[in-house]
């Protein structure tokens, strides 16, 4: 026996079709729903009242069914149907056919309503790590069925993942011009100081260039362009830079400050996202502005899910923008 992929809209108009000697075997799905509901039941009576259909309806069905299938399915007894062993085998395979058309009714509603499938997405560990977390579990309380997967890259490979359509979307920092790529504009911040508590500079409101002269500092490592404009503004303010350690985290680098090692510049809103005891934030100027946007290809249209991801994110960068900036 085997289902053939004949299948109309309505759930009850559903016709499956069986490999067979008949030319043109087809058998009613609403049939097969009423013989199995006859077997869970137990009789006629109570398959017709959880059908909601009349008992000479359900009699019209089974008659249907047993006439397409050639062989009787039940015999009387006192008032009462009783399955034969034919009618028992053939249930088994009537149920399995049946749960994976709810499956398949299911999985239409839930396509339809974007409430269920897969999201991959890629990101630079900088936000995997701090942001994307929170904005995740809050699209997955509004979508509890949907599988999520976040891959962590580099800027770069996530750039060339989401332009391979390896993945679905993925976080990128602006500028990101490139082949294949669609970049929307989510948030701008800008950069803060990350300074020990006891520290002489802790006191300031906002910290000058001018004023890291001589200090010992924490910057994230060579090679992004946001420490390329950091080294543009010391050299702007004719001063070296006093570096003790170089790093590729923010985290690692609000770490390093808070025990005492120098002062640590960093991205704005990801550095907040390590606020507490022991360090404080001041705004750094001049200004180095961090854009993020998300990027998908723009080869392809994004699917259900990915355009709700989207506009969770929007609606989520839009309510907690404040959050994501320092508070003087």
């Amino acid at each position: 026996m085997q289902l053939c992929n004949k299948m109309h809209k309505t759930y009850y108009s559903i016709t499956i079709c069986y490999m067979s000697d008949h030319p043109s075997f087809s058998i009613n799905l609403k049939s097969l729903e009423c013989f199995r509901t006859i077997i869970n039941s137990g009789s006629a009576t109570a398959a017709a009242k959880q059908l909601g259909i009349t008992q000479p309806g359900v009699s019209r069905l089974l008659g249907q069914l047993e006439s397409r299938i050639g062989f009787p399915l039940f015999y009387r007894s006192k008032g009462r149907l009783l399955p034969t062993d034919d009618a028992l085998a053939y249930y088994k395979e009537v149920d399995i056919a049946l749960q994976s058309m709810e499956r398949v009714h299911q999985l239409a509603d839930n396509l339809g309503s974007e409430n269920f499938g897969e999201l991959s997405i890629v990101a630079p560990p900088s936000l995997a790590e701090t942001i994307l977390p929170r904005l995740i579990a809050s699209f997955l309380q509004e979508h509890p069925r949907v599988f999520v997967n976040l891959d962590s890259q580099s800027m770069e490979t996530a750039r060339d993942m989401v332009a391979l359509r390896a993945v679905d979307c993925g976080f990128v920092r602006m500028p990101a011009e490139f082949p294949g790529l669609d970049c929307e504009s989510l948030i701008r911040t800008g950069s803060v100081c990350v300074i020990p508590s006891g520290h002489a500079l802790a006191s300031r409101k906002k910290i000058q260039v001018h004023q890291l002269d001589k200090q010992a500092l924490v910057l994230l490592g060579k090679g992004r362009q946001s420490r390329w404009e950091v080294d543009d503004a010391f050299q702007a303010a004719g001063i070296r830079p006093q570096i003790r350690v170089e790093t590729h985290t923010v985290g690692s680098a609000c770490a390093l400050a808070k025990g005492g090692v120098g002062i640590a510049i960093v991205n704005e809103m990801l550095g907040l996202q390590y606020q507490g005891e022991g360090i404080v934030f001041r705004q750094f100027l001049p200004r180095i502005s961090h854009e993020y946007a998300f990027m998908r290809s723009s080869e392809v249209p994004m699917t259900r899910v990915t355009k709700r991801f989207l506009e969770h994110c929007r609606e989520h960068f839009t309510l907690n923008r404040a959050s994501y900036r320092l508070q003087n």
